[in-house]
């Protein structure tokens, strides 16, 4: 008489008794399960390479009326929230002279650039008066009003935030935060100037990587950064130069403060620098700025810098 052999369970079979043996909760029913097959064939559309002409435009349109325009490509990311970047958003606001803008971003750290006029800034405890050429940096996560002097052009602020990186994780701000604790900041125009020409006249100025001026505050001047994630610099480039061709991991958004005549190429694709012009630089595109104009130019940048300098992925190195 033969011995009876045992029935052998497949993986299929003990997986499927294991999960009716667990007893279903709440808890339980939101658990998802993928595998290394295909968990990480996930694909995000790329940072695209844009310049923002029509909201430029309007921002300085004589009829504009005080208020926000987002530099928004929150579409072409497939983004449920405006974003210039995956972690930036940049906006124009236009503030009619002698008329006021109250914000309250949902952001950590808020970078800001006086175009055109003259002003000021205020909470309920500090208050910062400004003009063309100076930068701010605020603190997120509270309100503030922009008032136009009324003797003055319309004011034209560039205002650029990490609200998208906050919406992305889902952070509420307390007042811990060490964006909000540092205290606004001002940058005048005359010292950004001064520090400008500074620069170009060191002893060590060729064998700098470029021409700019990194803003940064007592609180980040170990990081040599504006904020913890993002780098906010004034870049400029000497008539008749080329800065060549180089990549980097972070995202650039950048503000044409002057240089007619120049342009930039990303990846093959030209665009040409025109006065209070935004474009985006996508991360890791090989690009090259060439100011063929008669004019030193000026490029306000703003980078998701910190970020990766923090988590040692910037990797910036040239092309060429």
């Amino acid at each position: 008489m033969s011995a009876t052999m045992p029935t052998t369970k497949t993986a299929e079979n003990q997986t499927a008794e294991l999960a009716k043996s667990v007893a279903e909760t709440p808890y339980t029913a939101r658990a998802r399960y993928f595998n290394s097959g295909n968990a990480f064939g996930i694909k995000y559309p790329p940072v695209p390479r844009h310049a923002f002409v029509a909201e430029r435009d309007h921002a300085f349109a004589p009829d504009t009326p005080t208020g926000l325009i987002d530099l928004d490509l929150s579409g072409a990311l497939e983004l449920p929230f405006p974003a210039t970047t995956p972690l930036i958003l940049a906006r124009y606001a236009r503030i009619r002279a002698g008329e006021s803008l109250s914000t309250a971003f949902r952001a950590s750290g808020e970078a800001c650039y006086v175009i055109q006029g003259a002003g000021h800034t205020q909470d309920g405890e500090s208050e910062m008066h400004w003009q063309a050429g100076d930068a701010l940096f605020l603190p997120g996560g509270q309100n503030w009003t922009h008032t136009a002097d009324a003797d003055s052009d319309d004011t034209v602020l560039w205002i650029v935030t990490d609200e998208p990186q906050l919406a992305f994780q889902g952070v509420e701000l307390t007042a811990s935060s060490s964006a909000r604790a540092s205290g606004p900041v001002h940058f005048p125009g005359g010292r950004i100037e001064s520090e400008l020409e500074a620069l170009y006249a060191s002893p060590n100025a060729e064998n700098m990587p470029g021409f700019a001026v990194v803003f940064s505050t007592d609180w980040m001047e170990a990081r040599r950064n504006i904020h913890p994630t993002m780098t906010f610099a004034m870049n400029s480039l000497p008539p008749g130069q080329v800065q060549r061709a180089h990549h980097h991991n972070s995202v650039a958004v950048t503000l044409c403060v002057r240089g007619e005549g120049g342009h930039s190429v990303t990846s093959g694709e030209r665009i040409d620098w025109s006065r209070h012009l935004v474009f985006v630089t996508p991360p890791g595109e090989p690009h090259a700025h060439f100011n063929n104009g008669s004019e030193q130019a000026r490029f306000l940048i703003v980078q998701d810098g910190g970020l990766h300098y923090h988590c040692r992925t910037m990797d910036f190195d040239y092309v060429d």
